[in-house]
């Protein structure tokens, strides 16, 4: 059984940016990453998910991904459609944490 590459990224966001409150950058964030599903080949699972509000959450947005390879992470971390939606992040986070490892 061949190793898989998991990618896995947290985002704080702030509680205004971009015009909008937190819930709804939350939301805005998590539709320009869904957009991103598939878009490389290798790309094995990608789901983004926002944290329910009233439970104890410590991040706003979660990207749980997994990539056939470090060249399938790499061509999605370089890829156009994921490129564009960098700034947006930018603008809208706090914080953000990621961790990649071998499963």
């Amino acid at each position: 059984m061949n190793a898989t590459l998991k990618h896995i990224v947290l985002w704080k966001l702030k509680d205004h940016a971009e015009g909008a409150d937190k819930a709804s950058n939350a939301l805005k964030l998590k539709a320009l990453l869904d957009s991103c599903a598939g878009i490389v080949p290798g790309m094995i699972r990608f789901e983004a998910i926002v944290a329910q509000p009233g439970l104890e959450a410590t991040y706003d947005v979660l990207l749980n991904s997994e990539f056939a390879s470090q060249a399938a992470l790499d061509a999605y971390q370089n890829h156009p459609a994921h490129v564009a939606i960098k700034p947006f992040f930018g603008a809208v986070r706090e914080a953000r944490q990621c961790m990649d490892y071998l499963s």
